[in-house]
């Protein structure tokens, strides 16, 4: 490859070639960039000649990245943060800017923060654009790699390039049918119930169901759900219990009766075990960044008001 040829990538290239692979399909990443059809295609060939390679094989109906287009994703990505960082300006105007922003969260904190957050921010800015992905059981890489922006999760990765920051406490509640039944008073009472939680399909069961686990302490687990969107309807008209986080009962289930976890429950175990912490975490790439940095703030600050509002 001549020096012609490595001259002619430029930004908007790489961030067409990112957005088809992010996408998996031509036509879902002309949608997302507001392009035709047919110049996405376009462009998309002018790459295949000049790194020398296809690129995208159809896979079905969707398309996947050969090997080559693997390896100069993470490139591509860095090149891009590289411009932007070039091309940034010392102030920020929110009422100003456009901005696009990807989040990883799991449903709690997704359905809890982030409908609040857009509507928050698109109300300050020129143009908004939100994308929610699943954090799963969180890994470095997905911000290493710009899979997300920032993640959030009561357990982030860690290491010395990602940066971490607490965004609220909470603790678990027992949630119920008041018209079906009465809340737990004593541990006795918890565990002769029969109860609902959730297990994420792709992450590890709830910190609060592995910490019961680990002293000791067997529930009648009967149903389990993906979510924590899953538990209305099955809490409903029945005697089943679920144990949550405060605020989701507030916020999300305030059609349930709620009530503390039985003091005698946790006597015995360690200060904090029904404590939830949540963090967001981000790459030390983004530490700076004016646009980023007040989005962050903008995020704390709607986890400040479900608090108030809980």
């Amino acid at each position: 490859m001549g020096i012609l040829d490595h001259l002619a990538v430029d930004g908007h290239l790489l961030r067409l070639f990112v957005t088809v692979y992010d996408e998996g399909s031509v036509s879902a990443a002309a949608r997302r960039l507001d392009m035709a059809q047919s110049a996405v295609s376009h462009a998309l060939n002018r790459l295949r000649r000049l790194v020398g390679d296809p690129l995208f094989v159809k896979s079905g109906r969707r398309i996947v990245a050969t090997q080559h287009a693997e390896r100069l994703v993470p490139q591509a990505r860095a090149i891009m943060d590289g411009l932007k960082a070039l091309t940034a300006g010392d102030g920020f105007d929110p009422a100003q800017s456009r901005l696009s922003w990807t989040v990883a969260a799991n449903d709690f904190q997704r359905d809890l923060l982030l409908p609040r957050l857009y509507a928050r921010v698109a109300a300050q800015v020129a143009d908004f654009r939100l994308q929610i992905v699943p954090s799963g059981r969180p890994t470095s890489e997905m911000l290493r790699e710009a899979r997300c922006d920032l993640l959030i999760s009561p357990a982030p990765p860690e290491g010395l390039d990602i940066i971490q920051k607490r965004l609220f406490d909470d603790r678990y509640v027992c949630v119920f049918d008041g018209t079906r039944r009465a809340g737990p008073g004593s541990a006795a009472d918890f565990l002769a119930g029969r109860h609902l939680t959730v297990v994420h399909p792709s992450a590890d069961p709830l910190n609060f169901d592995k910490a019961l686990e680990g002293l000791g302490i067997r529930r009648d687990v009967v149903v389990s759900v993906a979510n924590f969107s899953g538990l209305a309807p099955f809490l409903r008209g029945t005697d089943l219990m679920a144990c949550v986080p405060g605020r989701l009962h507030a916020l999300e289930l305030a059609d349930f009766q709620a009530a503390p976890l039985p003091p005698d429950l946790l006597a015995s175990a360690p200060p904090g075990t029904d404590a939830l912490r949540m963090y967001m975490a981000w790459h030390l790439r983004a530490q700076h960044d004016p646009a980023q940095a007040w989005l962050r703030g903008q995020l704390e600050a709607v986890a400040r008001e479900t608090a108030d509002n809980g």
